[in-house]
């Protein structure tokens, strides 16, 4: 099972935040803890990623039953990116057990930029030499170098993330499998005025698959919104969810 942390109190209604590649639940740790005076929030770690177990596959099949193990009744849930596409394939697969979705800034489709550069990048830093955060920033995207720097064990020196399988797995990552069916809850597709990761011609297919779907944009963000505009992410959750 997942590694997860909780917030607030399991009487409440119930959030699961999936989080994106190369990052962690704590990374919304902050967002979390602000949601938790109305409802439960549970951030897990993504398999291979954070302190979740290490599996041979990064699939989104595999992901979507790693999120439904942690559910026993409808949940609100919410997906970034990587963690969107496994919230929307969990939504296909056991539709019982969401009762709301939000998508965060990604499509139910195949993109053609990968990732690999970064996981190259974290693979080529020396870690036995690394004896502070910054020995370990000089070879990294300066864009993404903050948020790959928090993946890093620095007093065992070692990635918390299985850099091996997420390369190897890359293609299905930046992929989406063939599904079927729809989930007929209420949806909301949201994403940064400045990404381009939502745009008018995936509309079609993703109104194919979530046909109650709804677009919001939130002006000034890109593709990490939440952590660009996070009062205006948490209060969009509110209104949506309640």
């Amino acid at each position: 099972m997942l590694n997860f942390s909780t917030y607030g109190d399991p009487s409440l209604p119930k959030i699961l935040i999936a989080h994106g590649l190369f990052g962690s639940g704590r990374n919304w740790g902050v967002i979390s803890k602000r949601l938790s005076n109305q409802f439960h929030v549970i951030c897990p770690d993504m398999r291979n990623h954070g302190a979740s177990p290490w599996f041979g596959t990064q699939s989104y099949t595999d992901m979507a039953d790693d999120l439904s193990a942690l559910l026993d009744q409808p949940t609100f849930i919410v997906g970034h990116s990587m963690g969107g596409k496994a919230a929307m394939v969990m939504a296909l697969k056991y539709p019982h057990l969401i009762s709301k979705l939000i998508v965060v800034d990604i499509a139910p489709v195949a993109y053609p930029h990968s990732q690999s550069q970064h996981i190259d990048a974290m693979q080529a830093v020396d870690l036995s030499k690394v004896e502070k955060r910054a020995d370990a920033a000089k070879n990294l995207d300066p864009e993404v170098r903050d948020f790959l720097l928090q993946s890093l064990d620095l007093k065992n020196r070692k990635w918390n993330l299985n850099l091996n399988v997420l390369a190897a797995e890359m293609h299905k990552i930046i992929g989406f499998p063939d599904v079927s069916g729809s989930f007929s809850g209420p949806t909301l597709f949201l994403s940064g005025g400045d990404s381009d990761y939502i745009t008018p011609e995936y509309r079609p297919m993703i109104k194919n698959l979530f046909p109650r779907a709804r677009f919001a944009k939130m002006q000034d963000a890109g593709h990490w919104l939440h952590a660009q505009k996070p009062r205006e992410f948490e209060a969009t959750l509110r209104v949506f969810f309640t």
